[in-house]
């Protein structure tokens, strides 16, 4: 669902991604880690169509990113770390603008939108200007936003910046609920416990390369002197200065 082949992008000399190739499957939810600077939010840009790469492909549910740009980013919900609306509309008038993006029908976006609302606890803002909403009210409706053309392919950076507890466990459940179904997530977060508790495969970037890449008991395997905690194995990778070329 997701392909990436060498994907190479500098910034002057900053290496912010060098030669990244990956493949996740239908269904997987796929962890991004790394320290600020790794290269992350560089990926998530490229993947999404949003910059252009110095080197490398993107496909999307076998649609490149570069060559079909419209027919990949119809199958792809995405969600930033800040999340950006226009501010003057109402959650209920933003939702219906995305619905017109991806030419829904009318009858499926408007049942969608009351799922998404009572999913995330949105009806009660849904006549509220977007730009008198709560930080974490604002990220839940970029995530429903995102979910409502039923995206094959979901990449969220960060997904539970501004979340309280019970909201954020709301996300997490529609998140493996989705990816049980079919649905592809790739996610970027710092919080490493939430890639501990939903991924099913980690990848830890540093300095612009993949430098892990594995199920939660396969990293615990082979850095089994570094501990059972997905904390430790994190810090030793990005910590040795020795790792960085590997």
């Amino acid at each position: 669902m997701i392909e990436i082949e060498d994907l190479t992008m500098h910034y002057g000399g900053l290496k912010a991604l060098d030669g990244l190739t990956l493949t996740i499957p239908q269904g997987e939810l796929f962890a991004f880690l790394g320290p600020n600077g790794a290269g992350k939010t560089t990926a998530i840009k490229l993947l999404t169509g949003l910059m252009k790469p110095l080197r490398g492909r993107v496909a999307i549910c076998g649609h490149d990113m570069a060559s079909t740009p419209l027919r990949a980013k119809a199958v792809l919900g995405y969600v930033p770390d800040v999340a950006t609306f226009y501010e003057k509309l109402t959650p209920l008038e933003f939702m219906r603008f995305i619905a017109d993006l991806f030419e829904m029908d009318h009858a499926r976006a408007t049942a969608q939108t009351g799922d998404l609302f009572t999913k995330f606890s949105l009806h009660e803002h849904a006549g509220n200007r977007i730009e008198n909403l709560s930080h974490g009210t604002r990220q839940r409706l970029g995530i429903a936003s995102a979910l409502l053309h039923d995206p094959q392919v979901f990449i969220i950076d960060e997904p539970m910046v501004g979340l309280d507890p019970i909201h954020s466990r709301t996300v997490k459940r529609e998140l493996r609920d989705r990816s049980r179904a079919g649905m592809t997530v790739l996610m970027s977060t710092h919080l490493l416990n939430v890639a501990e508790e939903l991924a099913d495969r980690i990848g830890i970037l540093h300095r612009g390369r993949l430098v892990e890449l594995g199920t939660l008991a396969e990293l615990r395997s082979r850095h089994e002197a570094k501990g059972q905690r997905l904390e430790d194995i994190f810090l030793g990778m990005v910590e040795e200065p020795e790792r960085t070329a590997a």
